[in-house]
């Protein structure tokens, strides 16, 4: 397993960018749940953070991509509005494992198709 970040420094209703051996990926925090996944949007695969940990819309309650304005529900990653609608930003699957996001390597290596 793979730690990646403490749960603790994922501040609640916000978002945080973790950079791991040039895989990118962002968790967010809401109602004490922690999500998290591949920084890359599934129209065209562009970064989704319009500044540095900010994954998130005005509201704090949507993903948004800064590069289009789609958005995303935080709970399934599924675009609600945008050129994407319909499609998913890919969940990677993870464990907490003494307070820390934890990620097996495969989850990291595998990408799905855009």
């Amino acid at each position: 397993m793979i730690s990646l970040i403490s749960v603790d420094e994922i501040k609640e209703g916000s978002s945080k960018g973790i950079e791991y051996q040039n895989f990118y990926l962002f968790a967010v925090k809401k109602n004490d749940q922690v999500y998290l996944y591949r920084n890359q949007c599934p129209h065209v695969g562009t970064p989704l953070e319009w500044e540095e940990d900010k994954f998130l819309d005005d509201d704090n309650e949507l993903i948004r991509c800064s590069t289009h304005g789609a958005l995303f529900s935080i709970d399934e990653g599924l675009c609600l509005v945008g050129p994407c609608k319909g499609k998913k930003i890919q969940k990677i699957p993870f464990l907490i494992i003494k307070g820390r996001v934890s990620v097996e390597e495969k989850h990291l290596m595998r990408r799905e198709r855009l």
